[in-house]
């Protein structure tokens, strides 16, 4: 009787393990996901030093998660300034997200062709681009600049 339900428990187990619930695949996977789903609750964006109020903020977000991941930048071990502090004359939104004691800082930077995002946390650095055409025209719209920036 014992074996029966050692044997069972076992089962369950290996069940488990060779097919977890998609939620517990999903939280594995955001882990070690390089483009971050944002949360508008959870993060401060400035721009040019100015914080964009709630809707600003909330439009950036859903733009940002929206964006289509085009390709990441390695970054060698001594050139995370270039990454940081580009030489460009783009003025960059940045945003903090905080998640408990985690703090991430990302760098994000319109062009007309493609968006940068610079991820920065603890000592690491990521670069990696994105395809956004409702951040790039965020930017560019003088007029959401105007009434979305406190």
């Amino acid at each position: 009787m014992t074996w029966t339900v050692v044997i069972f428990i076992v089962g369950l187990i290996l069940k488990f393990i060779m097919s977890p619930p998609s939620a517990v695949v999903a939280w594995v996977l955001s882990k070690f996901a390089l483009h971050p789903i944002l949360d508008p609750k959870e993060v401060a964006i400035t721009f040019n030093g100015k914080h964009l109020e709630e809707d600003g903020k909330i439009r950036f977000t859903k733009y940002f998660n929206e964006s289509i991941f085009l390709r990441k930048y390695y970054i060698f071990p001594g050139n995370e300034k270039l990454f940081l502090y580009p030489e460009t004359d783009v003025t960059p939104f940045i945003i903090n997200i905080k998640k408990g004691r985690k703090e991430v800082k990302l760098f994000v930077y319109s062009y007309d062709d493609h968006v940068d995002v610079v991820k920065q946390y603890k000592k690491k650095v990521e670069s990696y681009s994105l395809r956004s055409d409702g951040i790039q025209n965020f930017r560019k719209s003088s007029n959401a600049l105007s009434i979305n920036v406190i």
